[in-house]
C-alpha cells in the first residue's frame, strides 16, 4: 500500500478515513510555517468512532490473546517499514533533530514487539478437589487515549499496545500540536487491525473534553499536564472510569562530590536538555556538592557550547526548537522573570527574534530555591544550578515539590547514592543514568505528578479488571 506522508491527513473511524467541515492548521515549529490543514472531529464523529470501538470490542476482546499480541507486533513492523516517512514527518511537525526522531519511532517499533510477548497470568488462590478460586484479568471495553505533542508516537503507542493487548478497543486523540504523526499511524493500520479496534480523531481540548465524559468509554489514559490531569479526573467521575495519568514533573538531580567531573556533565547535559527539555522527566533541577560546584558548572557550560541548535530537519543539528508558541511565550515569559531578578546566567538567557520557537540552551547560576526557575516545570531548555552542602538538607529540598515523577542520583559511592535514592519521593530514580526505560519496567509518577502505572505487567494490567471465579466441584457432597 502506498502511502504519502505528505498530504491528505484524515481521521481513522471505524476502519475508514473521515475529514470535517472544520479544520486547523498545522506548524512546523522551525519556520513557522502551515504544513497541513487537519480535520476537528464533531461531536457527531467522535459518538461514531466510540460506537465503532463498542461495537467491535466483543469480538476483540474474544479474539485469542496470541492473536492479539500478533496484530500488536505488526503494528510495530508497520512503523519499521515506514520508519523514514515517519520520522521525516515527526520533525516536521514536531521539530526534533534526526537523532530524537530516531529515538523515538524505533523506540514505538520495540514497545510494540514487547508488550505483545506479554501475559497477564491467572493466579490460583485455592486448588482443592472440592473447590477453586482463581482470579483473571478481563479487558475493559472501550479505551479512550489522550497523548502530548513532545513524543507524539511513541507515547501513543504506550497507550494503544498495552490497551490492544490486554483485548481492549481505543479512540485515541493526539495532541492538536502534533496531530499528523499519529493520523499517518491510523492510515497505516486500516489494514491492519480489525475496524473499529482502533479509532483516531484529532481536534481541540472540546474533542479531550467529549472522550473524557463520554459514557461509552470505559478509561482514559493521559499524558500531559497535571493541571489537565485534574480537570480529566473530574470529567471521569460521571461513570467512574479508570484512569491512567501520566503528568508533570519537576524532576531532581543530585550530584555528589565523588563524581568524575567531565562525564558526569555530558550525561547531565543530556539529562536536563534532551528533546530540548521538553520531556516530563528531564533533570529541571541539578544539586551539585559546593566542593565540584564550579568545576562541574564550567564544564556544563563548555559541553553545551559545542550543541547545535537549530532546524530539526538540518544536519548536524542536535536540538531543535520549542514545539508550539504557547510553550514559546510560557518560556519568554520566565526568561524576564529571570531577568527581572538579576539572576545569574552562565549560559544563554536571551530568546532570538522569528521565525521559528527558538530558545538557546540556557544555565542559571544558583538561584533562590524559591524562585520560578526552579519551582515551577520550566518544559524548555532553561536550567538551574543549585549548591548543597549537606545530603539531609538536598534530600529536602529535592522533595519540596507537588511533582513525584523521576529522579536521578551521581556519584561514584553507590552505597551513599543508594541511600540518597531510597529518600527521594518520586517512581523512578536512577543512579548513574537517566532516562532508560524498557516496556517490562513500571513507570509511574508519584504525588502530582500522576495516577496509575505505564509498562511491564503492572501497566498492562491497568487495562484491565481483575475477575476472581469461585468453583464448587462437589455438589454431590453439599448435596
Amino acid at each position: 500500500m502506498t502511502i504519502s506522508f505528505d498530504d491528505a491527513y484524515t481521521m481513522t473511524i471505524n476502519g475508514e478515513p473521515a475529514t470535517s467541515n472544520a479544520m486547523f492548521e498545522a506548524f512546523n515549529p522551525a519556520s513557522e510555517d502551515v504544513i497541513a490543514m487537519v480535520p476537528a472531529a464533531s461531536r457527531a464523529q467522535l459518538d461514531e468512532a466510540v460506537a465503532a470501538a463498542k461495537s467491535a470490542f466483543p469480538a476483540w476482546s474474544n479474539r485469542p490473546i496470541a492473536e492479539r499480541q500478533a496484530l500488536v507486533a505488526r503494528i510495530g513492523e508497520v512503523i519499521e517499514e515506514h520508519a523514514e516517512e515517519f520520522m521525516r514527518l515527526l520533525t516536521r511537525e514536531q521539530g526534533k533533530a534526526r537523532a530524537g526522531a530516531e529515538w523515538e519511532i524505533f523506540g514505538s517499533v520495540i514497545w510494540c514487539k514487547e508488550i505483545a510477548t506479554q501475559v497477564l497470568p491467572v493466579h490460583v488462590v485455592e486448588k482443592t478437589a472440592g473447590r477453586t478460586v482463581e482470579t483473571r484479568r478481563v479487558p475493559l471495553g472501550v479505551v479512550g487515549g489522550i497523548t502530548p505533542w513532545n513524543f507524539p508516537v511513541l507515547l501513543a503507542i504506550w497507550k494503544i499496545a498495552p490497551a490492544l493487548v490486554a483485548g481492549n478497543t481505543m479512540v485515541l486523540k493526539p495532541s492538536p500540536y502534533t496531530p499528523l504523526t499519529t493520523l499517518k499511524l491510523g492510515e497505516v493500520l486500516r489494514d491492519i487491525l480489525p475496524a473499529g479496534v482502533l479509532n483516531i480523531v484529532s481536534g481541540g481540548n472540546e474533542v479531550g473534553a467529549w472522550i473524557t465524559s463520554h459514557p461509552d468509554i470505559s478509561k482514559i489514559s493521559f499524558t500531559g499536564s497535571t493541571a489537565t490531569g485534574r480537570k480529566i479526573m473530574e470529567s471521569c467521575s460521571g461513570n467512574l472510569k479508570r484512569l491512567t495519568l501520566e503528568l508533570g514533573g519537576n524532576d531532581p538531580a543530585i550530584v555528589l562530590p565523588d563524581v568524575d567531573i567531565e562525564e558526569t556533565a555530558k550525561q547531565l547535559f543530556w539529562a536536563a536538555f534532551q528533546n530540548s527539555a521538553q520531556f516530563c522527566v528531564a533533570a529541571k533541577r541539578v544539586y551539585i556538592h559546593a566542593d565540584i560546584y564550579d568545576d562541574l558548572a564550567a564544564a556544563l557550560v563548555r559541553y553545551a557550547s559545542t550543541i547545535k541548535v537549530g532546524d530539526g530537519s538540518h544536519e548536524g543539528t542536535d536540538l531543535g526548537p520549542i514545539q508550539n508558541r504557547m510553550q514559546f511565550e510560557k518560556l519568554k515569559d520566565l526568561f524576564a522573570d529571570i531577568h527581572a531578578n538579576n539572576q545569574k546566567f552562565l549560559l544563554g538567557g536571551d530568546i532570538p527574534e522569528g521565525p521559528g520557537y527558538f530558545v538557546p540552551i540556557t544555565i542559571v547560576d544558583n538561584p533562590p530555591e524559591n524562585s520560578r526557575v526552579v519551582s515551577e516545570e520550566p518544559f524548555g531548555p532553561v536550567l538551574p544550578l543549585l549548591k548543597f552542602t549537606d545530603i539531609d538538607d538536598v534530600v529536602s529540598r529535592a522533595n519540596n515539590t507537588e511533582y513525584g515523577l523521576a529522579a536521578s542520583v551521581w556519584g561514584k559511592d553507590i552505597a551513599t547514592a543508594r541511600s540518597v535514592a531510597e529518600r527521594i519521593e518520586a517512581g523512578t530514580v536512577w543512579i548513574n543514568e537517566i532516562h532508560s526505560f524498557s516496556p517490562h519496567v513500571a513507570f509511574g509518577g508519584h504525588k502530582q505528578s500522576g495516577v496509575g502505572i505505564e509498562n511491564s505487567l503492572e501497566g498492562l494490567a491497568e487495562y484491565t479488571n481483575a475477575q476472581t471465579i469461585v468453583t464448587r466441584n462437589d455438589m454431590q457432597a453439599i448435596a
